[in-house]
């Protein structure tokens, strides 16, 4: 399908596949019982929007290797979308948020499943956790189904291992640092590991596997999508704090209540001065924050110049990715394709 290269009908395509995925297994899932309604429900929340980031990744890793347009590639790539919702899923009741894309969160949601039970809160947690343990699940399945070669799955298996692990010690390792000492370095090992590499670099070499990429083109993917991950989430926690909660779809206190170990709280905490960083302590991991509480944090960051640098170190990944690709020896598309996602990926209000 030569229109496939363009990347609002590639999303669409992505849409389609993942979509007829979901429906198909969450009919099975109520097969088994109809008070699983609550779950399905939310497994069609968690998958039903969404930038689709990964999946051109991995889409643009196979092109960017030699290979024509496929169909079987297009829902091999739909699976990281699949990865996607199960770490916001996890994510959003590991940090207990309230909202996402405007909703509430799974964990919430469920609540209603179990209301007026004992332990009601705890059982929507545990529901929320089976939802994006399934949702991992199905990302395999959809993967393994996918209609390409067992050869050239064969070659990509491998690095699910490694994207599962690195995405799992992220999360871990943001748990492990959070409420402790703000560190600038310690906070960009959360964002590579936690989002940059399962969001570019990871899809990317799947791709890129599944179509046998010569090891100098495997080094593109790296050296490309490690500064364009680490930027989109330094835009993630930037639009956290500074976005608008119509765009961003969700509560602009997370990150401080939270006491999260984001880069942006790192510089301003460096650059902070004592009183500020006493006002900090004050509000950073309190729960009942209001709204003249969060401006008051956006103005001691603004102050300190942490958000002015923030910008600066997205722009500087987002040339380094794109040299990255102008100086490659890659297919024109893949070239243009590549060069405009890193545009998408950080130039945006959600």
């Amino acid at each position: 399908m030569s229109d496939g290269a363009a990347p609002a009908t590639l999303k669409d395509r992505v849409d389609a596949q993942v979509h007829a995925f979901v429906e198909d297994e969450t009919d099975r899932l109520l097969a088994i019982d109809a008070d699983l309604a609550p779950v399905a429900e939310q497994l069609r929340t968690a998958t039903e929007h969404g930038k689709r980031l990964r999946a051109a990744f991995c889409y643009w890793g196979w092109r960017a290797a030699g290979q024509p347009d496929s169909d079987a590639l297009v829902r091999a790539a739909a699976s990281m979308e699949l990865v996607h919702a199960a770490a916001v899923v996890h994510d959003d009741l590991v940090d207990d948020s309230p909202l996402r894309r405007g909703r509430p969160t799974a964990h919430r949601a469920l609540r209603a499943a179990v209301a007026g039970r004992p332990g009601a809160t705890a059982a929507a947690r545990s529901l929320a956790m089976l939802v994006g343990d399934l949702l991992i699940s199905w990302a395999g399945q959809m993967f393994t189904t996918c209609g390409l070669p067992a050869a050239y799955l064969s070659r990509a298996r491998p690095l699910w291992d490694v994207l599962a692990r690195e995405l799992v010690a992220g999360e871990c390792l943001e748990i492990l640092r959070t409420g402790t000492g703000p560190d600038p370095a310690a906070s960009l090992k959360v964002i590579r590991y936690k989002t940059a590499k399962y969001t570019v670099e990871h899809p990317l070499h799947i791709g890129g596997a599944l179509a046998g990429a010569a090891p100098d083109v495997r080094e593109v993917f790296t050296d490309y999508g490690l500064p364009l991950g680490e930027a989109f989430q330094l835009r993630d926690d930037l639009l956290g704090l500074f976005g608008d909660t119509e765009d961003t779809g969700k509560a602009d206190t997370d990150d401080i209540a939270g006491h999260r170990p984001t880069a942006l709280l790192a510089l301003t905490w460096q650059q902070a001065t004592s009183a500020e960083r006493h006002e900090l302590g004050t509000l950073l991991g309190r729960r009942d924050l209001g709204g003249d509480d969060v401006e008051r944090v956006r103005a001691i960051m603004r102050r300190t110049g942490a958000p002015a640098r923030v910008e600066d170190m997205i722009g500087e990944r987002v040339r380094a990715a794109t040299r990255v690709v102008e100086q490659a020896r890659l297919p024109a598309e893949a070239a243009r394709s590549l060069t405009g996602l890193a545009r998408t990926a950080t130039d945006r209000r959600h």
